[in-house]
């Protein structure tokens, strides 16, 4: 389908949630796109059953504050960044609620974070001017990047290719398997 002024016209408001009790910050789809997850200011994350239109549970954060929820590969758990005590990136059962690992590292607040969508590797920017590389399985940093700016980073579609922006100046690809030799 492609889009157009004219279709984007036609469209209409589906389903409309009101759990949120501050800005959302963060929005992603689960892999089959039957789950939406939200992190919000009210350091809450709610997850939405798409097909019933309804709400699912609601996990609060107020101790650690949540931003940038992304769904990994399975549908019943979730990353997310801290915004308050540290800076760490916390991984979340969906199932029973409960933190299955801790991802510390980053020195100040993390401003970008993408799940790899072929395995369980993913990516973190941070004001402290770092990109991390990091697995689910292990908590440790499984490579690390200084940058001389704000980063943002994101993963290519085969999960072979990360980008990296510094300071909204300049993008960089890096491969994956090679990414230390710039």
């Amino acid at each position: 389908m492609k889009l157009t002024p004219e279709l984007l016209r036609s469209f209409t408001v589906a389903k409309v949630f009101r759990e949120n009790n501050d800005r959302v910050n963060s929005l992603s789809y689960s892999a089959n796109g039957e789950l939406l997850i939200s992190s919000s200011d009210d350091d809450s994350i709610v997850v939405y059953d798409c097909q019933s239109g309804v709400q699912k549970n609601t996990q609060n954060s107020k101790k650690y504050g949540c931003d940038l929820v992304k769904y990994t590969h399975a549908a019943n758990a979730v990353i997310h960044a801290s915004t308050k005590v540290d800076d760490q990136i916390r991984y979340l059962s969906l199932h029973d609620m409960k933190y299955l690992r801790y991802f510390g590292g980053h020195t100040r607040r993390v401003v970008a974070l993408d799940m790899s969508p072929i395995d369980d590797t993913f990516i973190s920017g941070s004001l402290d001017r770092t990109v991390r590389l990091w697995d689910l399985r292990s908590q440790s940093c499984q490579g690390l990047m200084s940058l001389s700016g704000r980063p943002v980073a994101a993963f290519d579609p085969e999960g072979l290719v990360f980008a990296a922006g510094i300071d909204s100046q300049h993008v960089k690809l890096y491969d994956l398997r090679s990414y230390d030799k710039g």
